[in-house]
């Protein structure tokens, strides 16, 4: 099972944790989580007007050995107008734009897309079921 939450935070809300969002999936092969703007293919969505989001910006997709993985989508733009790094306990871990990344197993921690030209980021909290 992998759980994700999902807070969307700008600088006015720092801290703040309304507007939680959460969603899981079994850990079974080809079990898919996406997170960005189109609430039609992401289970969790970020507001519409935050357009240094994707459509389609982080998908997390159970493997055969039913480890996950998490990968930045590479969207219309060439370059991004985000950045997104993992934290796990005291490890940051930047995730190249296009990107792939497993997610530990039995662990938790958590993935940031954070704005480039403003103070506000989505912060996607993950714990895998070992």
């Amino acid at each position: 099972m992998l759980e994700l939450t999902m807070a969307a935070v700008s600088a006015a809300d720092e801290g703040a944790t309304a507007g939680m969002l959460m969603a899981d999936a079994p850990s079974e092969a080809g079990a898919v989580l996406r997170v960005g703007r189109d609430k039609s293919v992401c289970r969790l969505a970020t507001p519409d007007d935050w357009l240094f989001v994707s459509r389609v910006h982080l998908e997390f997709l159970c493997g055969p050995d039913g480890g996950w993985q998490v990968t930045w989508l590479r969207g219309s733009q060439a370059d991004p107008s985000s950045e997104v790094r993992m934290t796990v306990g005291e490890y940051v871990q930047p995730i190249a734009y296009g990107g792939t990344v497993p997610l530990p197993r039995g662990g938790s921690g958590e993935i940031v897309v954070q704005d480039r030209t403003a103070p506000r980021s989505v912060n996607v909290g993950f714990y895998h079921e070992g």
